[in-house]
């Protein structure tokens, strides 16, 4: 079996034990996500099982890889993680006003400079950079330019201050709360992320983890629960192959089409074939299914 899981990863699991734990379920030993959640972050982790791994690195390019979070953060309150489940580093009782916090967002939007958190997946000479912090090795990781859509500050809720973003690929919310409070004059670390929307994927068709495994432990048929392999992929268009193309296709071979040079759904007749390039009239197979 094979396709795609869009499931709703609860606080504490790593995203890349969610995945392991789905294939299983599925009787699969390959499988693979996008976009890594923090352990303590919940909400939105598609993952691909089986074939449905050739499709990572075409879903992540569509769409825009728009991805949609609330957020809520403590000021006062600085960690070495940059969220909640760190070592405390530094406190004070500085609380921005809703006014100071609406003036700051202002400069968060569009291309930004972002320095990564030391614990996070970026890889330095090959090592995680939260396995090289853990070590207790300092660390300093260069700015990055992301890219914020739009953030809104949702108001004090009696504990927490939120904030909801739509920001696009390699964006750090640990990051961006803290440049925020920064911004205010003031310190803060996130006690909540989630995301509800990535790559195309919406909470709303999310399942949990524990709702899948009770499934299945059960007897029940979790297949329904399982997305096409071609999800994901709404933005890139389609070409339609006869069966002789398509099985030239399966093979390797170049078909002659009149469709401009870029990437192509290759679908014969509604089963999906596969992805395509087609460059000086010729499509020519990058994955095939």
């Amino acid at each position: 079996m094979y396709g795609w899981i869009i499931l709703d990863k609860a606080s504490g699991l790593f995203s890349r034990s969610a995945s392991t734990r789905i294939a299983r379920l599925f009787g699969e030993k390959k499988s693979g996500h996008i976009g890594t959640l923090d352990p303590m972050a919940t909400g939105v982790l598609p993952i691909a099982i089986g074939d449905a791994t050739k499709m990572i690195p075409f879903v992540e390019g569509a769409n825009g890889g728009i991805k949609e979070y609330l957020f809520s953060v403590q000021f006062g309150i600085d960690t070495d993680t940059l969220d909640i489940t760190g070592h405390e580093i530094a406190r004070n009782d500085i609380i921005p006003t809703d006014a100071q916090i609406f003036d700051a967002i202002k400069h968060f939007v569009g291309d930004i400079q972002q320095v990564p958190p030391t614990y996070s997946a970026i890889h330095i000479d090959g090592k995680r950079a939260y396995k090289i912090a853990r070590d207790g090795n300092h660390i300093e990781l260069p700015a990055r330019t992301v890219h914020i859509y739009d953030i809104h500050y949702n108001g004090f809720n009696g504990t927490s201050w939120a904030f909801s973003v739509r920001c696009g690929t390699g964006t750090y919310v640990r990051s961006l709360a803290r440049d925020i409070a920064n911004y205010c004059g003031a310190i803060a670390t996130v006690d909540m992320i989630r995301r509800v929307q990535t790559n195309g994927f919406d909470i709303k068709n999310a399942v949990s983890l524990d709702f899948l495994e009770n499934l299945y432990n059960n007897g029940a048929d979790i297949g329904g629960y399982l997305m096409p392999i071609d999800s994901g992929l709404g933005d890139i268009p389609v070409l339609n192959l006869d069966d002789k193309d398509t099985e030239l296709y399966r093979h390797g071979g170049f078909i002659k089409t009149a469709m401009p040079n870029g990437l192509f759904r290759v679908y014969n007749g509604t089963k999906f074939v596969g992805i395509g390039v087609v460059h000086d009239k010729q499509l020519r197979p990058k994955r095939t299914i």
